[in-house]
């Protein structure tokens, strides 16, 4: 990875690229999420983690998913980072690549990783108090089986952890744990 480009610098940049807030709070919740699942799979945290956080660079300018992604990579590409992160960025949208599908670990991991974030926020706000605290590992669970509940979060992405060797349902735990250790962040 490109040492010289701290997560200091990659906030600068998501925000530079991100405006919206629920588009930084879903980055920064990948952001954990893939430190958890590193971390799980004894691979590089910090290097997992910008690969979270940086994911979504281009969504904004490019949100058609026939070409999200495609700036992400340039940028990226320019700074120098790690070819590794920027193959899975790049292909957690395989729309955008035709042909190409996911084969790594990593790639598998941050597209379902980043996919179940939204699932686990809609969980949390269907609770009174709409925060992460009160969301149980079986709640996220129940509603992966629910396809009209939080419906663009696509399943078959999910599952994908399985392809990782991660369980579905011990999947679920690490990224709810997660995203409940930044929940002041996230504002849940």
């Amino acid at each position: 990875m490109n040492c010289t480009f701290s997560r200091e610098a990659a906030i600068e940049l998501l925000h530079r690229h991100v405006k919206g807030p629920n588009m930084i709070k879903h980055c920064l919740a990948s952001e954990a999420v893939m430190r958890a699942l590193a971390t799980r799979v004894g691979e590089d945290p910090v290097k997992w983690g910008m690969a979270g956080l940086l994911h979504d660079l281009d969504v904004e300018s490019h949100n058609d998913l026939s070409v999200h992604t495609t700036e992400t990579v340039r940028i990226l590409n320019g700074l120098g980072i790690d070819t590794e992160i920027v193959d899975a960025i790049r292909l957690h949208n395989e729309m955008a690549h035709p042909g190409e599908t996911r084969t790594t670990t990593f790639q598998h991991l941050l597209a379902a990783g980043e996919t179940i974030t939204g699932l686990i926020t809609a969980t949390a706000l269907v609770y009174p108090d709409k925060r992460l605290a009160s969301v149980k590992p079986k709640s996220v669970r129940k509603r992966i089986g629910e396809k009209a509940f939080a419906a663009g979060a696509n399943r078959d992405i999910i599952r994908e952890c399985e392809l990782a060797g991660i369980p579905l349902d011990e999947f679920c735990d690490i990224c709810l744990a997660a995203m409940q250790s930044i929940s002041d962040d996230l504002g849940l």
